[in-house]
């Protein structure tokens, strides 16, 4: 599949072109920047890649796959007017601005028997794929909390679109970071019945919101409690799991990305691991962390299928408007 990539800042160099330059049957053929560093970046690591300027570029370039790794903003309206030229698309996070939003570009992606695929690569971190093992083995026992948490301390503010206080940006840390951390709540436990939020911007200085705590109940009964700061000076533990049998905690990140940003090529010997002290506990015993495989997704896209359903982007999306009204009202608000 000949692929253009659209945007290369820190998602098109690190967590997109790594993959699909090394995926078998995947052509990194085009990237789309007009930033006169970040194509000489391209033309260092990627030197038979084309380089194109704007997005129009593509439609004469005989594609197949567009990914789509603008800012926030532009991620609806790229991946409606790809789609309307006949193309294969992958949106990065947040797939659009409104669950309504995605459930046109999911419409016209089916209507022209498109693959429209939200880029929710978390769901290949290693420690959610060992949460996900251990309970199809149901080694927890019946589980009733899931407590998932990205937290960083960033109190200095960037002048970025990132932090912008206009709603268009998108740049409050629910789309950010509350998109991946949703995302693999419904990935295990389904689409909730109902959300609780309280949101806030507690940086001095800050416009967009920075910290956010959800509450979702899921139809067998498990509640997710998920964090997201950029102001923790003191991170809780990734994952706590809670079952009747025993809880699974875990804390510290997965390490692709850290690995991905320092250039590294994926998918060799090694990738994904964990050393043992970075290990998690099951039942207060060190469990294995399952290798991360962001590779995986890529490998989907190849092979034809769909590794994340634009569907589950709508989910997410409504899950976010219910706890913007939450914040406001205090009230729970059911889906």
């Amino acid at each position: 599949m000949r692929t253009a990539l659209v945007g290369y800042g820190l998602g098109g160099a690190a967590f997109h072109a790594p993959f699909i330059s090394t995926t078998p049957g995947l052509e990194l053929s085009a990237v789309v920047t007009a930033n006169p560093q970040r194509q000489s970046e391209v033309r260092s690591r990627y030197p038979s890649t084309r380089l194109l300027s704007s997005l129009d570029e593509v439609w004469s370039g005989a594609f197949d796959l567009v990914v789509i790794t603008t800012p926030n903003r532009f991620h609806a309206t790229h991946a409606r007017q790809v789609l309307e030229h006949g193309l294969n698309v992958v949106v990065d996070k947040p797939f659009a601005a409104s669950a309504a939003e995605a459930r046109a570009l999911a419409s016209i992606a089916s209507s022209r028997d498109l693959m429209l695929v939200p880029f929710h690569n978390r769901r290949w971190d290693g420690d959610f794929r060992t949460v996900k093992s251990l309970l199809a083995t149901n080694a927890l026992g019946e589980v009733h909390r899931f407590e998932s948490r990205f937290e960083r301390y960033r109190p200095e503010i960037k002048s970025s679109w990132k932090e912008s206080g206009d709603p268009a940006d998108l740049g409050s840390i629910l789309f950010d970071l509350g998109t991946h951390l949703i995302d693999q709540s419904v990935a295990l436990f389904g689409r909730p019945l109902s959300v609780h939020a309280e949101i806030a911007t507690v940086r001095p200085g800050a416009k967009a919101d920075d910290d956010v705590f959800l509450a979702l109940t899921h139809e067998a009964g498990v509640r997710s409690h998920l964090w997201m700061s950029a102001l923790a000076a003191d991170q809780g533990p990734r994952f706590r799991v809670l079952g009747h049998d025993a809880a699974y905690v875990k804390y510290g990140m997965d390490p692709q990305e850290e690995r991905l940003k320092a250039g590294e090529t994926p998918g060799g010997p090694g990738w994904g691991e964990e050393p043992e002290s970075a290990w998690g506990t099951l039942g207060g015993q060190p469990h294995r962390t399952e290798p991360g495989a962001y590779q995986h997704f890529y490998a989907s896209i190849a092979a034809g299928v769909a590794p994340v359903s634009p569907q589950d982007a709508v989910t997410g999306l409504e899950v976010i408007e219910a706890a913007k009204q939450s914040a406001i009202t205090g009230d729970s608000v059911r889906l």
